[in-house]
């Protein structure tokens, strides 16, 4: 920040004791530990563990061929240790007005331009320009999405996608939750168990199905098909429907992600000894058939934390989905932004004006205001609320990780953590950073009409850096 010299310019040594009780919020807050996302992390001990539980959305029935799994990793723990210590003076909202001011003047900002800075602890409102007018968020509203999905599902969630035969065994369905994740690794060892469970009971030949029943309405986003940014979104998919071998960002996407699931399955049971007449083709799973085989995502808040810091769509809108299921909605567009609308109210956030058409932020009818976006942050940030932890610790890293690892305003590398959100016209930013005074802030700074990203994105990051001591 550009301090204001008279009013609260601090000492040389109070300077270097900012800074290292930065560094030490840094490691009390940070996204990472040891290099590794807290749910993560705390996800792979789990894997050194016996048990866990079925975690199948009530009303679908359940997954008893899969091994149990571990124990999903439970919330991380909370960021407001450093908060404790004790306070050099608090920031004055006056010189933090001097400071961001100006910065909110950048022409590369566009005409329409909002800002919120709120003190995370206290939730005093440190800093407003237009913080309740409701703007196009584009993908800052996937941290409204992550905080609906970890309110209305918990930790323990993990979607499953399963193999279901017919009583007599000679047919086999493979059945999507809705896990965009779930890979070729996954895929075959589904088929691996359920070609097992068939050779067990002397069965070498069934009539394949799949089952993407499970999602409704229109499974083409409406930014348009055939779009590189995300696939159909469907019920069952391998690799969010990609055509090539990235597994993050944009990539050709299949037209018929679920079929090419099922094609794939096929393969795959076949060089375990299992044919199958016809298909695969699209059906529904019997309502009394034995199940196989499952297998299951990781645990909600890991997939919170890598939408978050990739970005990702695909993980997104199965999230916005799983919300509507968690709260018996219709798993379509506009159950999910019912849902999504209905978790964020039970937190009690301010939603004049909001609308979630989305979850991932590629809809320009979506709309949020900077003071919603603060709030949300607020609200991960809070003990009372150690569901939504994920939130803070998926955010992306100024010059480190995701989304921001090539952006970096000077001196905010590793100090800055944000969800950026970009579309032609729209830049935005939303996340937290440590103040001079030991204060974890939250941020948000959204423009509309800008001239091109290249100059919205530098002006944005630089006032996230004002914030910083």
């Amino acid at each position: 920040m550009v301090p204001d010299r008279g009013t609260w310019q601090l000492t040389a040594g109070a300077a270097v004791a900012g800074l290292a009780l930065a560094a030490a919020a840094v490691a009390a807050v940070g996204p990472w530990d040891n290099g590794q996302r807290k749910a993560e992390r705390e996800h792979a001990a789990a894997l050194g563990r016996t048990g866990g539980a079925d975690h199948q959305v009530t009303g679908r029935g359940r997954e008893a061929a899969e091994a149990p799994g571990p124990a999903p990793a439970p919330s991380a723990p909370g960021v407001l240790a450093a908060a404790s210590a004790p306070k050099m003076p608090a920031v004055a909202p006056a010189a933090l007005a001097d400071a961001l001011g100006p910065l909110l003047a950048d022409p590369g900002l566009g005409p329409l331009r909002t800002a919120s800075v709120v003190d995370a602890a206290t939730g005093e409102q440190l800093y407003a320009r237009g913080a309740g007018t409701a703007m196009v968020p584009a993908s800052t509203v996937k941290i409204a999405t992550a905080a609906a999905v970890l309110s209305a599902t918990g930790p323990a969630h993990r979607i499953p996608t399963r193999a279901v035969a017919t009583p007599d065994f000679r047919a086999v369905t493979l059945v999507g939750g809705g896990d965009p994740t779930l890979d070729l690794p996954r895929m075959r060892t589904l088929a691996d168990r359920t070609a097992k469970a068939l050779r067990d009971r002397g069965v070498t030949t069934v009539r394949l199905t799949y089952d993407a029943s499970l999602y409704q309405g229109p499974a083409s986003h409406p930014i348009g098909p055939g779009n590189d940014n995300i696939a159909p979104v469907t019920a069952l998919m391998v690799n969010a429907g990609r055509l090539d071998d990235s597994t993050e960002g944009t990539a050709p996407r299949s037209a018929d992600p679920a079929g090419d699931a099922a094609r794939a399955f096929v393969g795959l049971l076949s060089e375990h000894g299992v044919n199958t007449e016809s298909g695969p083709v699209p059906g529904r799973a019997p309502a009394k058939g034995p199940a196989l085989a499952a297998t299951h995502s990781a645990p909600v808040p890991v997939l919170v934390e890598r939408m978050l810091t990739s970005s990702d769509n695909d993980i997104a809108e199965a999230l916005a989905r799983q919300t509507a299921l968690a709260t018996r909605r219709p798993a379509s567009f506009a159950g999910a932004e019912a849902a999504v609308t209905d978790r964020l109210r039970r937190l009690k956030l301010p939603l004049t004006g909001a609308r979630f058409a989305d979850g991932s932020g590629l809809n320009r009818a979506d709309r949020v205001s900077a003071a919603l976006l603060t709030t949300l942050l607020v609200r991960a940030a809070d003990p009372a609320h150690p569901e939504l932890r994920p939130v803070l610790t998926g955010l992306p890293v100024a010059g480190f990780t995701g989304t921001l690892s090539g952006r970096a305003a000077a001196g905010s590398g590793g100090l800055v953590r944000a969800k950026t959100g970009t579309l032609r016209g729209v830049d935005t930013l939303a996340g937290t950073v440590m103040s001079a005074d030991g204060r974890l802030l939250a941020f948000a700074f959204l423009a509309g009409d800008t001239p091109s990203a290249s100059a919205a994105r530098p002006a944005l990051d630089r006032l996230a850096a004002a914030l910083l001591p």
